[in-house]
This record gives structure tokens, C-alpha cells and sequence, in this order.
């Protein structure tokens, strides 16, 4: 019992010994307020789109000067002016613009000093349209560690902040620097050109959809361009890198060998990034920006394609879009299917078969090549031809047989597909298993 009374007394001591050094440390005025009782405040309530300028300031001597240009976008202006990353400094500012206390400490503060207020370690300077500026000041950290102390510039209260608050303000210009290598918009791309493997591919923009115009005129996969761009805009400099490491970078690239150069052109003008491989690793330099970097593997293999990587596969361009019409014929035997609203019809007006009619159109959706041939196309044995968007494309595709597979040609195009024979042979049978839709029984009479 003794031992259970002296445990208690050490505890109730050290609780209240805990209870005195916050008392002496923070001192708080009479007008303390209860953190207890407290409810989250208000600490700015801005327009994001009314702020105009962010000056960040450290007290290790840091700063970090945001400014929108005449376009609207947001640059690093100080200490060195560098593309700011609009996302970073988009959700930078929707934190600040709409500021919430964890909770409020004081409202009239006697001495900032007891916060580390007085020589904070982090200032945000807010300006607003009409020069209106508002100055957040961040000082020490709470004894709880979950939280800091803040107060904005000319209010005499004080708050806590959380620490992910805390954390999405607390930015330097490596945080908020755009970190790309290339900084084109994709789709104000009109020009893509990779040079692979000794050879120049170039592709261009038709409205909507890439095309490959060298080494000549073919059908591009418009999915595997894209990705092509995408990895290109993918593309970052590590910023964690060190001096040392750039130094390394820089030697690995000079004495790697060259993997890929792409070539981007937009309405503002070309970037280029240079790639080489220096034993297993990458590394990249931009004419967008300064330095050598390294870069992920994901990007090597992306450039490390021939101009069949990024070819169209597939014979027609009906894409997921049912065709109004679609015609074939296989040596004596000819197969006809129209739409008509739901339904699909034969050359005879006869509706056909739902499901038969469906897996015939999505294997004539889905002809592809499994390769390509500069040789080997001889005498038709099937031509396939399908009428889509309202009639306005009209597309033929004829087969013919080479051995054990099949060589096909659009229409009009010099180019040569490879054909699998599993695919005719399935394309032919689906043909075959059309028939006449079951017209529905007749209801019997009722009976009186």
C-alpha cells in the first residue's frame, strides 16, 4: 500500500512540475484564453486569384520571392528568377489564402518573444491587388510538437497552426521551381521529332491525331505517340542531387553513349533533350534548362524505339464507333450488314441476328497486323470494306494469302500489313455464323 501511495505522489509531482514550467516558460497574460476551450479561427480569408506576390523569408536567410507574370502565371522572381511549378504554388496558396488556426493561444499577446514570434522562423508577405500587403509570421514549435505558433503581422493574437499547414507554407525555391526538363504544353504541340537507332522519325499534328511524316508517310498509333510525349513531359531534374552528383552526371554523359534526341515544337518554339546511356544508367540535357541530369530508366526505354514501334496496327480506323455499313467478300461468298437504329440488316432488308451481327463487326473492328512487310501481297482473296462517321469515311482493306500468314493493304496507301491467319480464319467464321434474326411467335389468341 505504501509503494502504491508513494507511486501516486511521484506521478501527481511530475504532473504538476510539468504544468509549472509551461507556466514559466510561455507566461501567458491574464487574457490567456483556454486552450481546452478554444475553437479553430480564421487567420486570412483572401481571393486566391487577388493575390499577386508571395515573399517567403527564413531566418536561417533563405527567401523565396513569388510574383505573377503579365499572363498570369507564376514565376520565381528571387533570389535567382527560375519557372515556378504552378501546381506547387497553386496549393501553396490555397492553404494561405483560406488560413485556419489549430486553436488560439492569447488574443491580446503580450510578448511575441515567448512564441518565437518576434524573429520568426518563417514570414510569408502576402500582397494583394492594390498593393494591400498582410504579413503571417511562424515562430516555435508547441511543447507537443504537433503544432506552431503563429499570428499575422499587426494582430495581437496568437495561434497554433498545424504542422501539415505549416508544411504546405514552408516552401523554398526547390519546393516551388518548375522541375521539368521540358516545359511544353502537349497540346500546343505541332511537331514531335526523335531521332533513334540513326534513323529520324518525325511526326505532325492533323487536327486531332499524330502521323508519321519521316522517314515517310504512314499511319501513326496515336496512343503510343502520345506516351512517347508523355514521358518526354514526364521527364524531371533531381533536386536533391548534389554538387557532386551533378559532377558525376555531367562526366557519365559526356563519356555515354547517345541513346536519343527529341525535338519539340510548339507555337512558342523548339526544345531539345539529348540522351545518353552510360552502362546501365541515363542521363538527359535540355535546352530548357541549365545542367545534366540523370533520369529514369522508363525514359530510355521510351526513346529506344524504330519507326514500326509507333505505327497504327489496326487496318481500320473505326476506332469505338459503330460503322453505318460494312461489306465483305471471300472469294465466291459476299456478306452485307447495315444499321438501322439498334438493329443490324442484311442486303435484303432482313434483320440479323443480334449477337451474330456484333461479334462480326468487332472482328472487323479489331483487325490488326502483328507486323509489317515491305513484300508479299499477290492475289486478293478477301476484301473488307466498312462506311463510319455518317458515311463521310469509307475504308477498303484487301487480303491476300502469303504462305502461312496473310499480307493486307489499305486502300489507296502503299503500306503492308502482316496478317496472323488465326485472325482471317476467325474474321471468316464470324462471317459464316451470321444469320436471320428469330422473328417472334405470334401471340395465340385469348380465349373467351
Amino acid at each position: 500500500m505504501k509503494m502504491n501511495g508513494l507511486l501516486m505522489a511521484a506521478i501527481v509531482l511530475a504532473a504538476l512540475s510539468g504544468i509549472l514550467y509551461w507556466s514559466n516558460h510561455r507566461k501567458p497574460t491574464e487574457n490567456a484564453v483556454k486552450v481546452t476551450a478554444d475553437t479553430p479561427q480564421k487567420i486570412l480569408a483572401l481571393t486566391q486569384a487577388d493575390i499577386t506576390k508571395v515573399d517567403i523569408k527564413k531566418k536561417n536567410g533563405d527567401e523565396v520571392v513569388l510574383a505573377k507574370d503579365d499572363a498570369g502565371k507564376w514565376q520565381i522572381v528571387a533570389a535567382k528568377p527560375l519557372r515556378a511549378d504552378q501546381n506547387e504554388v497553386s496549393s501553396m496558396l490555397s492553404t494561405l489564402s483560406s488560413l485556419s488556426s489549430e486553436r488560439l493561444i492569447e488574443e491580446k499577446a503580450a510578448n511575441l518573444a515567448d512564441y518565437g514570434l518576434a524573429q520568426p522562423a518563417v514570414e510569408l508577405d502576402v500582397t494583394e491587388k492594390g498593393n494591400k500587403t498582410q504579413r503571417v509570421l511562424m515562430g516555435d514549435n508547441t511543447p507537443a510538437g504537433n503544432a506552431v505558433y503563429v499570428a499575422l503581422a499587426g494582430d495581437p493574437r496568437v495561434f497554433t497552426l498545424a504542422n501539415y499547414s505549416k508544411t504546405s507554407l514552408d516552401k523554398g525555391a526547390k519546393d516551388l521551381r518548375d522541375k521539368r526538363l521540358l516545359v511544353f504544353e502537349q497540346d500546343k504541340l505541332s511537331r514531335v521529332e526523335l531521332t533513334a537507332k540513326k534513323v529520324v522519325i518525325e511526326f505532325g499534328r492533323n487536327k486531332d491525331q499524330w502521323q508519321i511524316v519521316k522517314p515517310k508517310p504512314l499511319r501513326a498509333d496515336d496512343s503510343k505517340v502520345e506516351e512517347l510525349i508523355r514521358k518526354l513531359g514526364d521527364a524531371k531534374m533531381d533536386l536533391s542531387a548534389t554538387d557532386e552528383d551533378q559532377k558525376k552526371a555531367a562526366a557519365a554523359f559526356g563519356s555515354g553513349t547517345a541513346l536519343a534526341t527529341a525535338k519539340l515544337t510548339h507555337a512558342s518554339g523548339t526544345e531539345e533533350l539529348q540522351v545518353r546511356k552510360n552502362k546501365e544508367d541515363y542521363y538527359a540535357k535540355s535546352s530548357a534548362v541549365e545542367g545534366i541530369y540523370k533520369v529514369g530508366n522508363d525514359l530510355g526505354t521510351a526513346l529506344d524505339k524504330t519507326v514500326d514501334d509507333f505505327r497504327n496496327k489496326k487496318l481500320l480506323d473505326l476506332g469505338f464507333a459503330d460503322p453505318e455499313k460494312i461489306e465483305l467478300h471471300d472469294g465466291a461468298k459476299a456478306y452485307f450488314l447495315t444499321k438501322g437504329g439498334s438493329d443490324w440488316f442484311s442486303a435484303d432488308g432482313k434483320k440479323v441476328d443480334a449477337i451474330g451481327a456484333e461479334g462480326f463487326v468487332e472482328k472487323v473492328r479489331d483487325l490488326s497486323a502483328s507486323g509489317f512487310l515491305d513484300s508479299g501481297f499477290s492475289t486478293v482473296t478477301i476484301d473488307v470494306m466498312a462506311t463510319s462517321n455518317a458515311g463521310k469515311r469509307v475504308e477498303k482493306v484487301s487480303i491476300s494469302r502469303d504462305g502461312d500468314h496473310y499480307v493486307a493493304k489499305r486502300d489507296g496507301e502503299p503500306a503492308l500489313y502482316q496478317l496472323d491467319a488465326a485472325v482471317v480464319t476467325g474474321l471468316e467464321k464470324a462471317a459464316e455464323d451470321l444469320k436471320p434474326a428469330v422473328e417472334p411467335k405470334p401471340e395465340a389468341p385469348k380465349k373467351k
